[in-house]
């Protein structure tokens, strides 16, 4: 019911992010979605791609360190208040949320996020019909 993000860490000075940009394309692989967050030395630098095991290979192997870690993707109604609706479930039933990110792809609303609450969420989900999306669900071939 959960799909893997690839989390890079990088520090926060000038090119940085270009240079993990750049080994990801070399690699040829696609980056479906994304989110930076940042702290005074470090950000943080999230990517749902078409292939994590060999994103976090290549970018190791080039001296970056990264993990993998497993995440949530709900579809949402594309609409206004989408996000708001399905957190509140979510919230309702006291599960609690690390972090999150949206996007929109091929006119779907999807969710990201983390929860320490795993088995929680799965019952929200099935619960109130809410759609998971696997990797497989994922447009991940360009």
């Amino acid at each position: 019911m959960t799909i893997r993000q690839v989390s890079i860490f990088i520090e926060n000075q000038s090119g940085t992010l270009q240079k993990v940009l750049e080994l990801i394309k070399r690699s040829q692989i696609q980056i479906i979605a994304s989110t930076i967050a940042d702290t005074a030395d470090y950000g943080i630098y999230r990517i749902i791609c078409n292939e994590p095991d060999r994103a976090c290979l290549e970018l190791k192997e080039a001296g970056v360190a990264v993990t993998i870690s497993n995440v949530f993707a709900v579809e949402l109604d594309n609409r206004p208040g989408g996000a708001a609706d399905v957190v509140a479930r979510f919230s309702e039933a006291g599960v609690g949320i690390t972090y999150m990110y949206a996007f929109v792809i091929e006119g779907r609303g999807i969710l990201i996020f983390r929860t320490n609450q795993v088995e929680e969420a799965e019952k929200v989900i099935a619960a109130n019909g809410l759609h998971a999306l696997t990797e497989s669900e994922l447009p991940l071939q360009y």
